[in-house]
Order: structure tokens, then sequence, then C-alpha cells
């Protein structure tokens, strides 16, 4: 559907475009009738409307004025086989045009041979060519006062610059290339000129990592040294400050870039490599940043300032694959949040957040909601998205209250895609300008009443495209039909009560655009990051130092910069996520092997390892008997100590515990976070329970048998004792002991003694068991762990 309807009653009155069209006719009837007697002529030359090709390298005033002369210049390039003789470059006057359509129809034309250009001006401002080789360009220029162009009324004229000439096949003086443009003619002030917002976009694709370095300043990391070629004299990003600087414009920033230029200005950045490593940045490049820096902040003094979301989100593809995912509309309210203060800290102004900017400009009921759930309240759409559906004869103003107190200010598409494409070379830019003064003029044309018209270029044009837009805007800005506005004015300007206000469906969204978006698992990396994060920082004691970096990285990979790029997208998400993982992982518990627990009872040590430059607490180490009728921890199944360590030391915890039978026990230490999740991976290992060792079993067998000895000792020595005083006594005898107590001489009382001494020393009524001094276990103490040890690294 075409974006408005063209509206015609403002152009010249139909008996006076009657008879200047009848002058033209009138004009050009000879060469017609030149033309209808050679019938052959016709197909020959649609059969060379490549032979010649012109180039319109430069048009100046790009919208003249009475008075002025109109100079042209340019190259005419023989492209055929044949030379071309007897030539000429003429300056030809077609007809005004009426509507913005007819504009299009001719931009898009406008090489054609076959479509009419109008007559030629006077031959005294022609140049002419005795021959033209084959592949030999040549360079013109022309000169005419614009009252020799016999213009008329006020409006948007076709104009075109011709070369003719003769060739052996075709031996009569015809055109053999052209190029038409327009020439806007509007040499005194409108009655009623539109109010124009144009957009000033400084944004970047990403160029920071999550990366920091470990001292003091966090030396920043970057993917490449790309962002100081834009900032570089003659870069895309410092084309844009130079050129911007003097227009009348609204700023449109995403903060990460000034987050990543301030990063590069304070100096020490580095580089990444491709093997994991990073290099030292240059210090050229830093005072490029710096003063790329004071430029821009120079620029942007007294000018409205309106600031995206941190790293510019891509509403698109988080309404389309991000809602699902639990989270990721946080990530859009954080760098909403952060955006105001990134550009106040580094521009030293107060920027406007209300504004949400979608890609393209393309809406629909999701990305209308996802765009306002972070607190801006305008969304910048595009007329080719919001298509007009009234019948207006007219382009009715950007501001459309489409409910719920959102404003969707819509950008005119054919203005917004003027400077799309290679504008590389001065024959494309230059008729990029001439049509979107042409297209301005007419669309002030349309009506007697005054609109607020926004436009939004691409996100980053390049150094071409920007000197294009900034010629265009210094043409209109210095023009009768044009008065610029800031984009907050516009947004609050009164809306056109016959536009219309209905959102497109979903349906309706351009495919092309839904094949760049990011994927849903883009998404969900995403959110698994976030939650990596959330337990990582919970143990830190400086929490900024990771999360700032990382919240931020997070917000890059959200970026509308990696439409188009998936697989660096993929890398850039990976990267981040690794980077997480090998930090959080400077806090872990150190393997441990078999421990051998020799007795009732002893304590385990059990060591974390803390190799960030931080301390790191809020941490529980618990330990875990998976036998706890073998095997018990404090006196339970399992028993938990709180963990607090200095940067770049560690900690040994000690765990007591007692045994209650032989055997293989296997235990698990496990680090928690205060409220209960775990971090990082458990160690397991296995405890080997001798609760009587081998060394006690051989003391008190041989104590047994040392006290069967000495009773057999005892009782043999009595046997012969008693044999002996039998003899002396006679027969008559008892044989009983008659020893009396307390006789030193008397055998029996060491007999007696012996055993008592062999069961004393024997301690098998001992119910103590010494530990074996194995060197995985330790005597059980109560004192307390420290704070750690310095890791040798």
């Amino acid at each position: 559907m075409a974006e408005a309807a063209d509206f015609q009653g403002t152009s010249a009155s139909p008996a006076r475009r009657w008879l200047r069209r009848a002058g033209a006719l009138l004009t050009g009837a000879p060469l017609l009738a030149g033309l209808l007697q050679l019938p052959a002529a016709a197909p020959a030359q649609a059969a060379s409307s490549d032979t010649v090709s012109v180039s319109v390298d430069s048009l100046s005033p790009s919208a003249p004025t009475d008075g002025d002369t109109l100079t042209v210049s340019g190259t005419v390039t023989n492209n055929g086989k044949q030379a071309v003789t007897d030539a000429h470059v003429g300056l030809r006057v077609g007809p005004q045009l009426t509507t913005r359509s007819e504009i299009d129809s001719v931009a898009r034309h406008s090489d054609q041979l076959q479509s009419s250009t109008g007559s030629e001006v006077d031959e005294k401002y022609e140049e002419k060519f005795d021959k033209l080789a084959p592949g030999v360009a040549q360079h013109f220029t022309l000169s005419v006062p614009v009252d020799k162009l016999d213009l008329g009324e006020d409006g948007v004229y076709e104009f075109g610059v011709t070369l003719s000439g003769q060739t052996s096949a075709q031996a009569w003086d015809h055109v053999l290339g052209v190029q038409r443009t327009f020439l806007p003619w509007q040499p005194s002030e409108a009655d009623t000129k539109t109010k124009t917002t144009f957009l000033w976009p400084l944004i970047s694709t990403v160029h920071m990592t999550a990366k920091t370095g470990a001292g003091e300043l966090q030396t920043p990391e970057f993917l490449d040294d790309d962002l100081a070629k834009e900032l570089a004299p003659g870069g895309r990003l410092a084309q844009m400050v130079d050129l911007g600087k003097d227009l009348d414009v609204t700023w449109v920033i995403d903060p990460d870039l000034l987050a990543s230029v301030d990063a590069m200005a304070a100096g020490n950045y580095r580089l990444q490599g491709a093997d994991g490593t990073s290099t030292p940045g240059s210090r050229e490049h830093q005072a490029i940043a710096k003063q790329w820096l004071a430029g821009l902040q120079k620029a942007v003094a007294g000018k409205e300032v309106v600031a995206l979301p941190f790293g510019d989100p891509d509403l698109a593809s988080l309404a389309h694959n991000g809602t699902s995912v639990t989270g990721s509309l946080s990530h859009l309210k954080e760098a909403t949040d952060v955006a105001a203060t990134t550009v106040k800290t580094v521009l030293h102004v107060t920027p406007s957040t209300d504004f949400a900017w979608p890609a393209d400009g393309a809406v629909d009921p999701s990305i209308m909601k996802v765009a306002t759930s972070a607190g801006a309240d305008r969304v910048i759409a595009r007329s080719d998205s919001l298509q007009e559906t009234a019948g207006l004869p007219y382009t009715p103003s950007a501001p459309r209250p489409v409910g719920g107190g959102t404003t969707a200010v819509v950008a005119d598409a054919r203005l917004s895609k003027a400077f799309e494409g290679d504008l590389s070379k001065a024959g494309s830019a230059t008729l990029a300008v001439q049509r979107f003064l042409a297209q301005s003029l007419q669309l002030n044309a349309q009506t007697d009443k005054q609109r607020s018209i926004v436009v939004a270029p691409q996100r980053m044009p390049t150094a071409s495209q920007a000197q294009a837009m900034a010629a265009a805007l210094n043409a209109l800005q210095g023009g009768t039909w044009s008065q610029p506005q800031n984009l907050t004015a516009a947004a609050k300007d009164k809306p056109d009560p016959g536009a219309t206000t209905r959102i497109p469906s979903a349906s309706s969204y351009p495919s092309s655009l839904s094949r760049q978006e990011l994927p849903g698992t883009a998404f969900e990396q995403i959110a698994r990051t976030q939650d990596k994060l959330d337990k990582f920082r919970v143990v830190l004691s400086d929490q900024s130092r990771v999360v700032t970096p990382f919240g931020r990285a997070i917000n890059r990979e959200m970026s509308t910069s990696w439409r188009g790029r998936g697989s660096a997208a993929d890398g850039y998400r990976g990267g981040v996520e690794a980077w997480l993982d090998e930090l959080a992982d400077q806090v872990k518990l150190i393997d441990k092997s078999e421990t051998k627990l020799s007795g009732r009872s002893a304590t385990i040590p059990v060591t974390v390892q803390n190799n960030l430059v931080q301390p790191v607490g809020h941490l529980v180490l618990r330990l875990r008997s998976t036998m706890p009728t073998r095997l018990k921890i404090g006196g339970e199944a399992y028993y938990e100590q709180p963990v607090e360590i200095s940067g770049g030391h560690s900690q040994s915890v000690k765990f007591t515990t007692s045994a209650n039978a032989n055997g293989r026990v296997t235990v698990i230490a496990q680090l928690y976070t205060e409220d209960g999740q775990e971090y990082g991976d458990p160690v397991t290992f296995d405890v080997k329970v001798t609760e009587v060792t081998p060394t006690v079993m051989l003391v008190i067998g041989g104590g047994v048998l040392l006290l069967v000895l000495a009773g057999f000792r005892m009782y043999t020595q009595r046997k012969r004792a008693a044999a002996r005083q039998a003899e002396e006594d006679g027969p008559g005898t008892t044989g009983e002991d008659t020893d009396e107590p307390g006789n030193p001489g008397a055998p029996g009382d060491r007999l007696l003694e012996e055993p008592e001494e062999t069961d004393s020393a024997s301690g098998a009524d001992d119910p103590e068991q010494p530990s074996d001094p194995a060197p995985d276990t330790a005597p059980e103490s109560a004192d307390p762990s420290g704070t750690g040890e310095r890791v040798d690294r």
C-alpha cells in the first residue's frame, strides 16, 4: 500500500500546465518529426541504451533560486564498441512532477533512453566532444543561469543531462546516454513550511568484551581495533561528528558506543587475540578516542540528545523470541536505566530516554508492548510499516496516539530511506541528495496544513552516506520550504485526526527482518549466563568488579547490530559465558585422595582455593558421609562450616569425624552459597576406617602370650617348690605353702608380681584407642579455621 495518497491541489493550475507543456511539445516538434521519419531508429536507440553512461557528479546549488547560476559537472563514458563522433553534453528540463509517486517513477528509470526528458536548453550551454573512443571517459562542466531554464511555478522538475552524437551504425545525431535527476524550485519562502526532524544516529557494532584486567583500573578488553578506525579522521564516526556539529539535528546515541570510546580514551585497553591472549592497545588510538569525545561534547552542546537503551537492544527479536524466556525483559529495563547515567557521565548532557527505536521502524503489537515495557512511551516507527489506511490526500504528521499513553512517532519512509545503498560514487550521492530534496518539497506542497515530519535514516550510515545526508540537510535548512524541529517537539505536536493509529498485525511484519532476528536459543543462553552471574556475585566482596562488566556484556548480547551476523553473535555470547565460568572456577575445592582414618575419632581437612584478586565469603562448605552408620561428620550425616578466603589464598577447613565400624566410606565435599545454592563442582573421596589397628592388635596379642607364659612358669615353679618341701619334711606333711607374708626371700612373691606387671602393660581394658597419624587426617582440634594461606601460583 502506498505511504500516503499524493495530493495535487497545490500544483499549477490546469490551464497554465497545459500552456507550458504545449510549449515544450512545440519546441521539440522538429526533433520528434525527425525521429518519426526514421522508423528504424527507435529499436536501435533502445538497443544502445547502454552505449554511453552519464554521471552527474555534482549539481550546485541543489535547490536554486532566482538569480542563481546552476553548475552541473560529471563524466560521460563510451561503453560501446564504436566511437561516438560529433558528441555534445546538454541539459534538459522536463515536466513538473506533481506527486511523490511520479518522483519515485523517474528515479527508478533515471538512465533509460525510452523516457522523455523534455527539450534541451540553449546550445550555448552545452559541451562538445569531437570523438568519444570506446572505453574512454570524459569530464564535463556546464553552467547555466537559472532564468534560462524557463522554470514555471514552484515545484519539482525533472532535470536531465544527456549525451548526444553519432556512431558508424547510426550516422545521425541522437541521444546515446542520459541521467535524470530532480530540480527543486521554490525561489520564495513557502507560505507554510514543513517542520522537519532529522535523526542523527551515533551507533556502532559491539566492540567490548566482558573481560577486564585484574588490576585496580580493570583494564578493558576489546574484540578488535575496528572502533579506532571509525573514530580516526575520515572514519565513519569521525565523519558523523564533524558533519553533524553544524546541522540542526536530534542526536540518537547508543550509550555503549560512548562507554567503549571512553574506555579506549582512558588508556591501557587491550585487544583480544585469536589464541586467547591479549595485546595492549595503541597509544595513538587512545589519543584519537579522546579527540573524538571532545569533538562530540562540543557538537551536542545545546542540541537534543536521545539515549537508546544501553547496547541498542533488538526490540523485535526480544518481542518475537525472547519474552518466553524468564528474565529477558529485565535486561531491557536495566539497559534503559543505565543509559542516561552513561550519556550524562561521558557527554555532560542530560538525554531523553523516552524513545524506543525498533529495527527499520517496523512494528507490530508485540514489539510495541516490549518497546514500552522499560518506560519509553514513544516508539519511532516508519510509514512503510504503520501505513496509512484512511485515504488522506497528504502525508500526515508524525505523532500518532496508539493507546495506553503510547505515541508512535512515524518517520517518513521515502525520506528515511533516501540515503541507503552505495553512495561512495559522487554520481550516486548527488542523485540521492536531489531525490531527498524533491520528496521534501513535494511533501510540503501537498497541503497548506503545517505538519511535523520525521526522518529516521539507517542506524549506521557509512561515511559517504553521512556526507550525502549532510549535503541534503544543508540544502534543506538553507531552503525555503522547511524548518528544523527536534524529536521531542515532533512527538508532542498535534496528531492529525485522519491519520491511522492501528498497529499492523504480527503477520505483516517483514519476513526479511524476521530472518535477521536473534533466535530463542540466544535468549536462553543469555538467561543461563545471568543465572551463573547471580550465583557468582553473592560470594564476592566487591561485586561491581564482576557485575558491571558482565551486565553490560549481556546488554550487548541483545544488540540490534547482530542482525545478519548470527555466527558472530553466537561467538560473542559463548565468549561471555566461558569467561564467567572461568572466573567462577577460580573459587573451588582442591581434589582429595583417599584418606585413612585410624581410630574412633579424627579430623579431616578439606581445602578451598581462591585465585581471584578479591576476597570471597558468604560460602559454606558441607562435608557429607554417604554411610553415616559407619562414619559420622560432626556427629551427623553431614556437617557444614562457613568459608571466607582472602584473594589469592587457600583455606583448610577441618571436620571432626567419628567411626562406628571398619570399612570404606565415600565422603562428598560441596560448596554452597548462603542461600543454599550449590557453588562449583563437588569433590568426592574415600575414607578408609580401621577402628582397631594391626599395631594395637599385636600389642594385645603379645600381652596375652606373656600372661600365659607367666602363669605356666608360676605353676611349674610352685610344683617344684612343693616337691622339694615334701622331700625336706618327709612323709606326713601336707605340702601347704607356709611362707610368711613379707619374706623377701620367698620365690612366690616374684611369681605373683610378674603377671600383675604384664597385665598392667597390656592396656587391654583401656577404653581409648590412639589414632594413626596418617597424612590425610589430624588429631581432633577445636581451633577455628583461618582465612586462608597464600596460594602458590
